[in-house]
């Protein structure tokens, strides 16, 4: 559905009474020129003005989030070398000075970590994939012909998601009027599924793009490259980049037959192929994550924009890269549904001209559930409602994942891990998606699953040598903080349960890790260890518990959660970072 003027400015008024701060798309505006005390009603927020002839809605990494949720920002996203204090490595206070934000407003709330619980009971829940429709629709009214870009990660973060194979998101994208899509999570559901997915629920309706993707015995693309879609008469080229690592930091047995990788000359081939069949306009729709789109935007020509996800990074506003053809703008948009990016394009003589670009925080409380999707969406959660809504434990603290190097729910999976398992020490992905859940608020089954819901969660429990774990803490580290942005994989540092250490993001390989304790004596190399962990990317695993199975018990066990004490490592060499709170 689409509100009308009428009913936003009801919707908006009852907003404002519940305490909602009116930043500057929020404002109102006086009523008579000149006169700064009378004021009439503020306008609608998600009521952009319409730019251009070229529209394009991009949202990406929802993390299969069908209602609106909770999510906190991270106060630790450090950037090293020519990323330091680059966008997106800037969290907090330095991330408002950079865009003009007011403190206290929505978007300061939307963008940062800042008084995170207060602002988050003060604005309520982001998200939703029934408030996300009505936006959705909303644009388009304004926007013609504007298309909606999906890029990836869309089909697993949830329980149903797991438990239907990916279809209730499937059914949702369907439902939302998705036109393009990449992936990277999705290749979880194994490449036979996949292919089931794009051949027969896609087919004719969405496009599944990634020019990344090749077979491994006659290396040929397993996807189209690209589509080209007319806007308003202009042809416009969206060209798939989809997770390039995907056999490395997921199960490669699932896609045994598929190579992926970066490959910018073939992305480049890509480009100039859609330009020769009257492309006028170039867009990479991509999973590559923030930092390898900044490059890549330095290196192929002839894009005009890159609508990138994977890291998770609600930007603002677009980094406009300069390389040898011209420009080319880099957008990120946040994740688990929060926000929506809107791009206009000003398309002259076949060329673009100029820009507008808006990244919309969807607060939910500010748009009307659409009826349609809603519907949609209770008949997917019906089957798992009673299991899902089962409540485990209250914690006195914030329950939350982002940030380079632990968040509290993290430390919660850890602490669950040795706990159950017996081991003094715990390995916990470094995944950014999850929801966040407020102090007192009961962790119900379904936060759990939030943070756990994958195809490979089986627990394990093996016996590593003080070396071995040092490899592993080292190799993970180089994959975040590798000073060439294409050696990054986009995650954060394992969480570490247990272990003490010391960690320097500016030094090189092999030498980040340091001072090594666990229970306060030094570690062993050569000694062997218990370390439980999860989410192991081999092939064969021995049986053990699911992971969201052993967090469970735990909190069920613990009934109550006092304030969460973070592993996280000694610092050295951040003094001044501006991805540091």
């Amino acid at each position: 559905m689409s509100l009308t003027r009428r009913e936003f400015m009801q919707m908006l008024a009852a907003a404002s009474v519940a305490g909602f701060s009116l930043n500057n798309a929020f404002a109102a505006d006086a009523s008579k020129e000149g006169d700064k005390t009378a004021v009439k009603a503020p306008s609608n927020p998600y009521e952009l003005p319409a730019f251009g002839n070229v529209s394009l809605m991009h949202y990406t990494d929802c993390h299969a989030q069908l209602l609106p949720i909770y999510f906190r920002e991270p106060n630790v996203n450090l950037g090293i070398g020519s990323m330091k204090g680059a966008v997106p490595h800037l969290v907090g206070e330095h991330f408002l000075k950079k865009y003009g934000i007011e403190a206290g407003t929505m978007d300061a709330h939307a963008f940062t970590y800042i008084d995170y619980v207060e602002a988050a009971k003060k604005y309520g829940k982001v998200g939703g994939f029934a408030h996300l429709k009505t936006l959705v629709d909303q644009v388009r009214a304004q926007r013609p012909g504007s298309l909606l870009l999906d890029g990836g990660d869309t089909w697993q973060g949830s329980w149903t998601a797991l438990k239907t194979n990916a279809q209730d998101m499937v059914d949702a994208q369907l439902a939302l009027g998705v036109d393009v899509m990449t992936p990277h999570w999705e290749m979880t559901f194994g490449a036979d599924r996949v292919k089931e997915i794009v051949e027969k629920d896609f087919a004719g309706k969405i496009d599944f793009v990634a020019q990344n993707v090749f077979s491994n015995d006659f290396d040929e693309r397993v996807f189209e490259p690209f589509v080209i879609k007319e806007i308003n008469g202009v042809p416009v080229a969206i060209i798939g980049q989809a997770f390039p690592y995907v056999p490395v930091a997921n199960p490669k047995h699932m896609v045994a037959d598929w190579s992926f990788g970066i490959r910018d000359d073939d992305m480049q081939q890509a480009v100039d192929d859609a330009r020769s069949k009257g492309a006028k306009v170039v867009i990479m729709l991509s999973h590559n994550g923030m930092d390898v789109d900044l490059k890549m935007a330095s290196k192929v020509t002839g894009i005009d924009a890159i609508m990138g996800g994977h890291t998770h990074d609600g930007v603002f506003q677009p980094v406009v890269v300069e390389n040898s053809g011209g420009k080319t703008l880099v957008t990120n948009a946040g994740s688990n549904g929060k926000f929506l990016g809107v791009l206009d394009l000003d398309v002259k003589d076949g060329k673009v001209a100029d820009f507008r670009y808006k990244l919309l925080p969807v607060f939910s409380n500010l748009l009307e559930a659409n009826k349609d999707m809603q519907a949609l969406i209770d008949k997917i959660r019906e089957p798992y409602k009673k299991e899902l809504a089962e409540e485990l434990a209250v914690c006195d603290d914030v329950l939350y994942r982002r940030g380079n190097f632990n968040g509290t729910f993290d430390q919660l999976i850890c602490d669950a891990l040795m706990e159950g398992l017996d081991a003094p020490l715990a390995f916990s992905p470094g995944f950014r998606w999850g929801t966040s859940v407020l102090p007192g608020q009961p962790i119900t089954f379904e936060h759990v699953a939030d943070q756990t819901a994958i195809t490979y969660g089986t627990v394990t429990r093996n016996e590593m040598t003080g070396e071995t774990i040092k490899t592993i803490l080292e190799d993970v580290a180089d994959n975040l903080f590798n000073e060439d942005p294409y050696y990054q994989q986009g995650g954060d540092m394992v969480r570490v349960g247990g272990l003490k250490f010391t960690f320097d993001p500016t030094a090189k390989m092999g030498n980040r890790v340091s001072d090594m304790e666990l229970g306060g004596k030094p570690l062993d190399a050569a000694k062997t260890y218990p370390v439980a962990g999860w989410a192991s990317v081999q092939e064969e695993v021995k049986p053990n518990k699911q992971i969201w199975e052993v967090v469970a018990d735990y909190l069920r066990d613990k009934k109550t959660i006092g304030k969460i004490e973070l592993n996280t490592p000694k610092l050295k060499n951040v003094d001044g970072n501006e991805g540091l709170a």
